[in-house]
């Protein structure tokens, strides 16, 4: 290998929501920074075989939900699990893994982890400890990622200087090293568009298929729109929660889905703050653009891409751009300097250097600051429409667990939504409002709004009726037990239906008590929850009392019926809050199958991890 090869350093993610990809091109950038060449690919455009060929490889891989692999690391996964590499295949291969999770789910940072463990026994060489990003730390995962990085350029270093000419510690300084916007921007004369393509399913298509922030396997066509027909409070007075019941139809076209699915909404910001983003970035809203990568222009690959059918520059703001409920990363601070005067020159520069990353959290992510509201703080920047087309984080659907049963609910789509607000602990304190709760409590349905949705399998497998079940859904979790216990109740018309037991919880009976009306009608004799029928509704109400009762005690109380129920079959489901409540209900479980069986917690939990290896405990948590 020459010289310039053996100093070239590859970066591979795997990303879902992008974050990983952010973390990939920071590493490009700093290891570019130091004079070594990086190039930054994701796992599904390489090919696994050529790994042989590569000296150093540094792996940044995210892991979603309950330790579930980012869809475009599956293949590539598959790849290596292959029986016939063997223990020696990647023995040249030095190779670093950084991962990025979320500590408050059980299985935190699982992609990174087993992933390190794979390239080891295929007999790659570590050059550094895997790093592990945490999404629970105040600055996230670049709490981690700092540190790790330092260690990184002087592992390589000392195993072979030539990827640092002038050692790891000698930087470029950022002026001399920003580079071009990924994305350029064509400006087009309206008179030349065709207005038989403007039906509002191609615009979103359009327009997000155009947007940076569009990962490969996102589909940018929404699979339908929903009209809003109903939209109920659940909570009562007095509650601290505000929690909706909504109803929706299809418009046009319906979509198949099945009990436990998800669907994702795509929300609109508030026309005013995209207007106040339009014009303090100076541009002309009624402008018509088509965006495409540099990279393709620049090889003469871009014809196809630039003959997309032009947009509203206004409309491809709304639909791809979150400027007003996403906070910028640390690189939008660091581009944004290069537009600044001297002395809001120096507070950017500050916020992008490792250094400055406490005050960066104590101004941005503390403060949960928009994009519209740092522009409006640094009014000298004044950055080109192609960096903000780069950096703006997108505009992502919301996705909701569906609380509805096509069964029960034909031509229907039913969510269970929480309101989500939270008071920011400054001097005089700041209210923040998620963007897409707040939005759908705002709708009527005499609005008539058509909402773009897609659909998809979420962690929760639709069961047969013929398979007990084991619910626990405190607060909005019991949402798609809604759906379970309404499509059980129409097949039970018909045929026999097995066993359910279900476990809800909330702060008290009289606030939050989610469709008490719907649980407790089915409690009643002959119903889907009845004892009569085999199964059980308990509820756990933490604050009624002086000491705080949750549903894994109750499922403690019922451990006798529990153990049944598993013995028989049974699959468990788990839905809420990923903060303590999954772990507490496993730590309840494995307590009663050491009581049922005599036998060791470490027996118990891998009685329920083949449980789970089975399709019998399904969890769906969100922090």
């Amino acid at each position: 290998m020459g010289e310039k090869q053996r100093r070239k350093l590859l970066v591979l993610y795997a990303s879902q929501t992008g974050n990983a990809l952010d973390a990939a091109e920071r590493i490009g950038r700093e290891a570019e920074r130091r004079a070594c060449p990086a190039s930054i690919v994701s796992t599904h455009e390489f090919d696994p075989s050529s790994l042989t060929h590569e000296e150093a490889v540094v792996f940044v891989v995210s892991t979603t939900g309950q330790g579930d692999s980012p869809d475009s690391f599956k293949e590539f996964w598959r790849f290596l699990l292959q029986r016939n590499l063997g223990n020696s295949w990647l023995q040249r291969v030095r190779f670093a893994v950084f991962g990025l999770g979320d500590s408050g789910y059980q299985k935190y940072n699982f992609v990174a982890k087993k992933l390190h463990k794979r390239l080891l026994h295929l007999g790659a060489t570590s050059i550094i400890e895997k790093g592990l990003g945490d999404d629970q730390h105040p600055s996230g995962y670049e709490a981690t990622l700092d540190p790790w990085m330092l260690s990184l350029w002087s592992m390589l270093y000392q195993i072979d200087p030539k990827y640092f000419p002038k050692g790891p510690d000698v930087v470029i300084p950022q002026d001399e090293l920003v580079d071009q916007p990924k994305y350029m921007i064509s400006y087009h004369k309206q008179e030349t568009l065709e207005p038989e393509l403007m039906a509002e399913s191609d615009i979103i298509e359009r327009a997000r298929g155009m947007s940076p922030g569009k990962l490969s396997k996102d589909k940018t066509k929404p699979d339908c729109f929903l009209k809003m027909t109903k939209n109920e409070v659940l909570t009562k007075a007095g509650s601290t929660k505000d929690v909706r019941h909504l109803e929706f139809q299809f418009v046009s076209s319906s979509i198949n889905y099945e009990v436990g699915d998800v669907v994702e909404l795509l929300p609109s910001q508030d026309s005013l703050a995209i207007d106040a983003f339009i014009k303090r970035c100076d541009l002309d809203p009624e402008s018509f653009i088509t965006v495409y990568p540099r990279e393709a222009a620049n090889n003469g690959s871009c014809g196809e891409v630039i003959t997309h059918v032009p947009i509203k520059l206004k409309t491809f703001v709304e639909l791809t751009m979150d400027v007003t409920s996403a906070s910028p990363r640390r690189y939008f601070f660091e581009v944004m300097s290069f537009y600044a005067t001297d002395e809001q020159k120096k507070i950017l520069q500050s916020f992008a250097s490792p250094e400055g990353r406490d005050d960066l959290y104590n101004y941005n992510q503390k403060g949960r600051k928009s994009v519209l509201e740092v522009l409006v703080d640094f009014p000298s920047v004044q950055m080109p429409f192609e960096w903000l087309v780069q950096l703006v984080p997108s505009l992502k659907p919301r996705a909701f667990s569906i609380s509805s049963s096509p069964l029960a609910h034909p031509s229907q789509v039913h969510l269970t939504v929480s309101v989500v607000s939270w008071i920011i602990p400054y001097k005089t304190p700041l209210t923040r409002k998620g963007l897409c709760s707040t939005w759908l409590a705002s709708l009527t349905p005499e609005q008539g709004v058509n909402i773009p949705v897609w659909f998809h399998k979420g962690s929760l497998p639709a069961p047969p009726q013929s398979l007990p079940l084991i619910l626990v859904g405190p607060g909005t979790g019991c949402a798609p037990f809604r759906g379970f216990i309404a499509e059980r109740a129409v097949q039970s018309v018909t045929s026999p239906i097995a066993p359910v037991m279900f476990f809800f919880g909330c702060r008290n009976k009289e606030g939050d008590f989610l469709y008490r009306d719907f649980w407790e009608s089915h409690a009643r004799e002959g119903g889907m929850l009845s004892e009569v029928k085999g199964g059980g509704f308990y509820t756990a109400f933490s604050r009624d009392q002086p000491k705080k009762v949750y549903v894994q005690h109750k499922i403690r109380e019922m451990r006798k019926k529990v153990w049944d129920l598993l013995c028989d079959g049974a699959a468990v489901y788990v839905v809420g809050s990923s903060t303590k409540m999954p772990c507490d209900v496993m730590s309840a479980l494995e307590e009663i199958v050491m009581e049922e069986t005599g036998g060791s917690k470490e027996m118990a939990s891998r009685w329920l991890k083949a449980l789970e290896k089975a399709g019998r405990y399904n969890v769906e948590a969100w922090s």
